[in-house]
């Protein structure tokens, strides 16, 4: 089995996307050289505009992989950088199967998977395809967000050690499923909210299997 390496390490400074954009977003990300400090809400110096739907400790960090930028290339004909999608670490591939609760560890930071990221209208128009959501949604490739277990300095190349959670425990794929599809099984979104999943995963779950 090949390493996973961190590819990349990325931030992005508030802005506005157009002229006409009212809000202010940090999501055009650019790899950033040498170490930085990743403390428990996130990458220090990273921006972040949302904070409503974005940050937070349980989204501290968002990972996506370089295997499914390469997908993605092949799929929409031009080249996929790191930072692309707003990521803030850019990995060479993920495990069999990420979960939930899965803990991978790239130097001295230590990082739990939470949740899918969720595409929005911010990233739509970052990618100027006001059909971008759809076309993400389909694609199922949504990466994870993580909380930070223990800080630590972050740089591109650093070997990332995984140590797997429950195997009971959601795949963060099916976690993308459960949240996109309001019909989901009761049983099963009851039985996600025993995993380690991030706050807003787990308030729509409690709503959505509440007893009616």
């Amino acid at each position: 089995m090949h390493p996973i390496t961190l590819v990349s390490v990325n931030t992005g400074v508030l802005e506005r996307l157009t002229p006409a954009s009212k809000s202010r977003t940090g999501i055009r990300k650019m790899p950033v050289g040498g170490a930085v400090l990743c403390d428990t809400l996130g990458i220090v110096g990273d921006a972040i505009g949302n904070h409503k739907h974005h940050g937070g400790p349980d989204q501290a960090v968002y990972l996506y992989s370089a295997e499914d930028y390469a997908w993605w290339s092949d799929t929409i004909g031009q080249p996929c950088a790191p930072g692309l999608f707003g990521e803030n670490l850019t990995i060479s591939r993920w495990w069999e199967t990420p979960r939930a609760g899965d803990r991978v560890q790239f130097g001295e930071v230590l990082l739990e998977l939470t949740a899918p990221r969720i595409p929005c209208s911010t990233l739509a128009a970052h990618m100027g395809n006001p059909r971008f959501v759809d076309r993400f949604t389909r694609a199922a490739r949504p990466g994870a967000y993580a909380r930070v277990l223990h800080t630590g300095a972050l740089a591109a190349g650093l070997t990332g050690h995984v140590s797997p959670g429950d195997a009971s425990w959601p795949a963060i794929v099916e976690l993308f499923d459960m949240w996109i599809d309001a019909t989901y099984d009761r049983a099963r979104l009851i039985h996600a909210l025993r995993a380690p999943v991030g706050i807003r995963l787990r308030e729509r779950f409690l709503q959505r299997s509440a007893p009616r």
